[in-house]
């Protein structure tokens, strides 16, 4: 087999000599050299852990005639940065690793590439990079943190932040208490949020092997995934498949008749059309809304549901979420297996894969079907809309799944910010009052680099006196762990001259879910039609935006400056 690096190694003796002096032996220089990059680092728990499947990977590697070189681009983490300034560059660290890689990947012609990570960032900045790079390559997800006391999740936080700022509503031993078993493992966080979302489109796409999406990162079984991956890139190499193959318009479509199904995150109608983005396609954001009008929404797992990604796991998976909705499928696009994934299901069934670990949910007292609801007993279509109108001509994205039913469809007055924390304080404070539609603006990708709004959506839903009863939308996004009426993603965003620009206090805002609409369809409390809405919306936009009151710099500038709408993926223009 010959390497893709031959004519360099030819050229420049140097080059040779450098990797000897790595450890190589001249024999190594001449097998098959494959790119083994990961996000490991100490910088949160699901990155703490991705050296040792990369170590699994490399004897994978080792197994089958090739030679691994290990590097490392780490992540952070959305957890860590709530809140704060760091949550604004949160987003634009997507494109940051997805570079990194391709340096890496660049300036050596590797033969082909392994990627690890876990998280919301850094899971669709490897496959944006294995798009563009275009290489035989496969991905490691890192899979699922262990639950915590009672069948918990780290999403404790919201409800434990917000009463450590009321006095008199939290003790020191509660906050102490929630620190030491709140994330209880590595691996990413145990809801569906959008680290584990993606793990799951990884696998839907078919870059990752069949059943490795949101196994417990605990278990011998990650490591076997692991392994298998190294051997199966050698594979790949010999067969010379390559990612634009697996990448197909149909394997996203697949992608998102799965994250309807499971519930997924909104964070995936940026990543999913970022990824296509690197191919050529367009992804529109309609499709993700046609989608979700037909697919069964059988994923009973939190938050839009019961149960933890662990037990998802248990229960099937991904590969049993492809099989009952099989005939919506196309099952003959290719994967990284390389075969096609209704091969990979027949496969599955017949090493006994999707009965061998039912016997972890009945730990718990479960059976599948409490997990993975059967088909033929959902009564809820979908999980995301898409919805537009006067304040969202481009559109927004509404996760219905995660909401009361009596909160998809709401008329009520607009309470408006201009940032997360003004907001945030105004529900501590008590200033936000039941039928409210709080209004967060110019904080969409050209705004603040689209931070997202977990710390206010969980302040409103751990607040008994306005849960269920107060909306919430924005041009900035949400974690997969939100619940509750929060519609984001609002296009186009404030810091474009976008029409939530100019929404004032006390104007009237309107949504309807089920008819897909977001509309301003009062003027300082008097309704009117949403015609004459946009007109007013049309003056009140002359007289412009304000400047940015501060100065930014670095890549946070560069990414403010050049982000696309979020309709668009967010990536960089």
């Amino acid at each position: 087999m010959e390497q893709r690096s031959s004519k360099e190694r030819a050229w420049w003796a140097q080059f040779d000599a450098l990797e000897m002096g790595s450890g190589w032996d001249e024999s190594d220089v001449r097998k098959p050299q494959i790119l083994v990059d990961d996000v490991y680092g100490d910088s949160h728990p699901g990155s703490v852990h991705l050296n040792r499947l990369s170590e699994q990977a490399r004897y994978g590697v080792f197994e089958k005639g090739g030679y691994p070189a290990q590097y490392h681009c780490t992540d952070i983490c959305d957890g860590c940065a709530q809140g704060g300034p760091g949550m604004h560059v949160v987003l634009a660290s997507r494109e940051a690793i997805a570079n990194m890689v391709e340096m890496h990947a660049s300036a050596v012609q590797w033969d082909g590439m392994i990627l690890s990570s876990s998280c919301d960032k850094s899971v669709p900045a490897h496959l944006k990079a294995i798009a563009r790079m275009d290489i035989p390559s496969i991905f490691i997800p890192g899979g699922s943190m262990r639950p915590g006391p009672d069948a918990t999740t780290s999403i404790l936080a919201g409800d434990i932040s917000l009463r450590q700022k009321r006095k008199d509503a939290i003790t020191p031993e509660e906050i102490r208490n929630y620190k030491l078993t709140g994330c209880p493992s590595c691996g990413a966080c145990a809801f569906l949020g959008t680290a584990s979302t993606m793990q799951c489109m990884a696998e839907a796409l078919g870059l990752a092997l069949p059943g490795s999406a949101l196994v417990p990162a605990t278990m011998r079984d990650i490591f076997d995934y692991a392994r298998a991956a190294g051997r199966q890139i050698m594979e790949l190499v010999r067969r010379d498949i390559h990612p634009s193959q697996i990448l197909t318009e149909s394997a996203f479509r697949n992608a998102i008749i799965v994250h309807s199904a499971i519930g997924g995150s909104t964070n995936a109608t940026l990543h999913l059309p970022s990824i296509a983005k690197e191919l050529g396609y367009d992804l529109p954001i309609e499709l993700f809304d046609e989608i979700n009008h037909k697919v069964p929404h059988i994923g009973n797992i939190t938050p839009s549901g019961m149960h933890q990604t662990e037990s998802f796991w248990f229960a099937g998976g991904v590969p049993m979420i492809e099989l009952m909705l099989k005939d919506m499928l196309d099952l003959d696009v290719m994967t990284v297996t390389g075969k096609t994934l209704g091969e990979n299901l027949e496969d599955l069934q017949r090493s006994s894969w999707f009965s061998r670990n039912l016997g972890y949910l009945h730990n718990y007292g479960l059976k599948r079907d409490d997990v993975i609801l059967p088909v033929d007993q959902v009564k809820e279509i979908g999980s995301i809309a898409v919805m537009k109108g006067n304040i969202a001509p481009e559109g927004s994205v509404f996760k219905y799944s995660a909401c009361v039913p009596e909160q998809r469809k709401v008329t009520g007055p607009a309470r408006v910010f201009d940032c997360e924390q003004d907001a945030y304080n105004a529900v501590v404070e008590h200033r936000i009052h039941p039928g409210d539609i709080m209004v967060i603006r110019y904080e969409g990708p050209r705004g603040a680099g689209m931070p997202e709004m977990l710390m206010e959506t969980e302040a409103i839903v751990c607040d008994p006196t306005i849960n269920g009863k107060v909306a919430l939308i924005t041009d900035g996004r949400f974690s997969g762990a939100t619940r509750g009426a929060a519609i984001g993603h609002i296009s186009p965003e404030a810091a474009s001259g976008g029409p939530i620009a100019f929404i004032e206090d006390g104007d009237l805002i309107s949504y309807d879910c089920e008819k897909r609409q977001i509309n301003m369809t009062g003027i300082h409390g008097v309704p009117c039609s949403p015609e004459k809405a946009s007109e007013e919306l049309r003056k009140r936009s002359k007289k412009g935006i304000p400047e940015r009151s501060e100065k930014r710099k670095g890549f946070y500038k560069f990414y403010t400056d050049h982000a696309v709408s979020a309709m668009k993926g967010a990536g960089l223009e």
